[in-house]
């Protein structure tokens, strides 16, 4: 299956997870997964939350910030992948004077 951005409408989601200005995303999302086209304009963040069901998987592809891994924080850029498994909890920053893009893969898991 192919999932082409171009296509896929942009939503800019006010205060994500509690987070600062909005998440702009363009997302597709099933009974298994949801897949995210993030960007973070400078100022803006998703605020901290716990994987309970799932995981994520947020790889960089522009621009730098921060994340907020357990409380400990981690600094991100483009090339790298940030990994949230389930029972963890993070927040994503954009601290920058650039946005911050990502593509995000968050995996539904069976109950234990």
């Amino acid at each position: 299956m192919i999932l082409d951005t171009n296509k896929i409408e942009e939503k800019a989601l006010a205060n994500f997870k509690g987070g600062e200005k909005a998440l702009n995303a363009r997302m597709h999302v099933d009974e298994n997964n949801k897949i995210i086209f993030g960007r973070l304009e400078p100022g803006a963040s998703i605020g901290e939350h716990t994987h309970e069901t799932n995981s994520e998987i947020i790889f960089f592809t522009s621009g730098k910030g921060k994340v907020i891994y357990d409380g400990k924080e981690e600094r991100v850029e483009a090339g790298l992948c940030h990994y949230c498994p389930q029972g963890h909890t993070h927040t994503l920053i954009n601290d920058s004077d650039d946005d911050l893009i990502f593509h995000a893969v968050i995996p539904e898991h069976p109950a234990k």
